[in-house]
Order: C-alpha cells, then structure tokens, then sequence
C-alpha cells in the first residue's frame, strides 16, 4: 500500500503554496478557488479571520501532495467545521482524510463536523451535488462530481438541501397578474422599491447589513460579523454589479427588502488577470445571465417579496435574458417564486459527522 501521510501547518510558505496549487491538479477550466482570498485566510490576514481559528491540513501521498483540508473553530461552540476539502479520486486517500479530521475534533472534544464550509457562512458553503455539466456560475460552490460519495462514505450525514432554480428567459409578452398586483399595492400603500446609485453604494450597503444579518440569523453555520467587515467584503461586489438589478425596497425611508443580482462571470471573478478582466468588462455590460444573490425581506413587510421579483422581472424583460435564482435553502418561500419560468434546479446540500465520545 502507498504510504500516506499528512502535515497540518501554520504559516510556512511551502505548505501554503501546496495548499493553493492543489486545486490546479484536480479541476480542468472549472476551478472557482480565489487564491488571494485563500492566502488571506490561509495567513490569518484576511477581514474575517479574527472571528475563528483556522486549522490546515494537508495530506500526502508517496510525497505527493494529494489532499487538503481545514477545521475552523469558533468561540464557545462545540462544533467544528471541516472546509476548503480537495481530494484526488482515491477512497483511500478520502478515508484517510476524514480519519485525520475526525481524530482532531475527537481529540478537542468537539460533538460534531460540519461541512464543507470554508470558515464562514460569509466566504461559501455547502455542497454541489448534480449538473456538473455545466460551467459553474458565480457565486455557486463548487466542487467535483465524486465529493458527496466521499463524504457519505465516511459517516457524514446530510441535514440541510438548498436549490438554485435556472429560469428561462422572459420577454415583453411575459406577465404575471398575482405578481404585477402585488407589485401595485406596495407602491399604492407608499413603498418606494428603485435601483441604487453606486456612488451610494458603501452606504447603502451598511442598510442592507441590518437587514439581511437579521433575517439570516437562523441559517446553519451563520455567525455574526461587524458593520465595518461586512463593508469591507462586499464593497467589492460593486465592481460587478449592474445598478438596474439591485432593487431595495423602502417604506417611511427605512430600507425594508432587497434584492442582488449580479451579471453570470462564470468564474472569470475568482482570479483577477489581464486577460479576465477584458472579459469580465465586457460581460458587465453585456451579460449572458443574470444571478440573484441574494434577496430579503422584513419580517414586517410579509408579502413585498413578489413585488421586489416582479421588480427584477421588469428589467429581465427588457433584456430577454435567463437567470439564476441562487441558492435558497429547503422551506424557505424564495424557492417557489416564479414556478412557472424554472426549467431546471442546481442541488446543494450541508453534511455532519457526529463524534463519538
């Protein structure tokens, strides 16, 4: 039998360099790895790293570097987190892996893994589980076909399941009454629903942080982060936004919805070079696809929902193009808007390994 072993490392450059190269060795065009954002966390530099401690992994074979992986723990909570896992197509390799992640938290006394999340809720989580035939498209995790036998196989269990519905494009015939009425009756009643300026965009971004942190609050994995670091994260999304496909709802001037959409760069974002950049400029201002991000309501505000998607409509019926809507978790209403335009759902899903003893 080929001889495994593995290095966990803190901030040596070798092992830093092997870490981020593994991926260029199992994935072909669809590699969605961000190399800086990686080194920043892998360095304990990034925005987010104060909130958590990052344990890193790397595993190998006959010397070759053959698999990676990290925990990441927080205060005060018995469950560690099992992320950034790449494996070549080896079970066996796969079996010694988890071995080595369930002996840490086994030995910390953790309860329990949870993965794949790659340190936060706020940097990616879950698990990609079907149409791997496809490109992937941003903001989508990501990750190999045989991922989720590896897992399964080595005593991980599913507990969430989230969808991304792929809709078809709509024109200037397209309506939907239930949509448009909703959408007439929040306007009558003194809603204000409009695009941003993006010289604003910082501020308002701070309004979106109120809202969306409280109503994500319940999500699995969720942790609490500042004003100031959300800020700092997604002031960056505004060099790929299209200001027509962001929507915020207000009510007495207090921002009550949102809706984020952003342009499909495919993984064009993830590493930024000459060549990308031309394409992801040209993508900006002539898009594909669209995908919605992100979307929130106030709780108080029940129903303002379907007038911030007919809202979204509106635009794509100008442009005539498809969309995605991303990554809605299993229960939650935003799965079913717009049943009629779905042709197709992405699959996703969150695992756990109870630790015995």
């Amino acid at each position: 039998m080929e001889k495994m072993n593995y290095i966990q490392f803190n901030f040596e450059k070798k092992y830093i360099n092997e870490f981020i190269k593994l991926p260029n060795k199992i994935y072909s065009n669809n590699n969605t790895q961000n190399t800086r954002e990686v080194k920043a966390l892998l360095e304990e530099k990034h925005p987010l790293s104060k909130y958590f401690k990052l344990h890193k992994f790397l595993i190998y074979q006959d010397g070759k570097c053959v698999g990676r992986f990290t925990i990441t723990i927080y205060p005060n909570d018995n469950t560690a987190y099992i992320g950034f896992f790449e494996c070549v197509n080896n079970n066996d390799v796969a079996k010694y892996l988890f071995d080595i992640a369930r002996e840490f938290a086994k030995k910390n006394k953790y309860e329990k893994i949870i993965g794949p999340v790659d340190s936060s809720f706020w940097i990616k989580y879950r698990l990609k589980i079907n149409m791997f035939d496809k490109k992937p498209y941003t903001g989508e995790p990501y990750n190999k076909e045989y991922y989720l036998k590896m897992f399964l196989d080595n005593n991980y269990k599913i507990i969430e399941h989230y969808t991304s519905n792929i809709y078809k494009s709509i024109d200037y015939t397209y309506e939907n009454d239930k949509y448009s009425d909703r959408y007439d009756e929040f306007i009558k009643d003194g809603y204000r629903i409009e695009s941003p300026n993006m010289n604003e965009f910082n501020k308002k971004i701070k309004e979106v942080y109120y809202l969306l942190t409280d109503l994500y609050r319940d999500f699995p994995v969720y942790k609490h982060l500042s004003e100031e670091d959300f800020v700092k994260i997604f002031s960056n999304y505004k060099k790929i936004m299209n200001p027509n496909m962001i929507k915020f709802a207000y009510f007495n001037n207090k921002m009550v919805g949102f809706y984020i959409s952003v342009p499909n760069y495919n993984n064009l974002v993830y590493n930024i070079n000459l060549f990308n950049l031309i394409k992801i400029l040209k993508l900006k201002s002539k898009p594909n696809e669209y995908v919605m991000l992100y979307m929130g309501v106030d709780h108080d505000h029940r129903g303002l929902g379907k007038a911030l998607v007919y809202s979204i409509m509106s635009e794509l019926k100008k442009s005539g193009l498809p969309s995605i809507g991303a990554l809605a978790r299993d229960g939650k209403i935003t799965q079913n808007y717009a049943e009629e335009l779905i042709k197709d759902k992405y699959e996703y899903v969150l695992l756990e390994e109870k630790i015995d003893g």
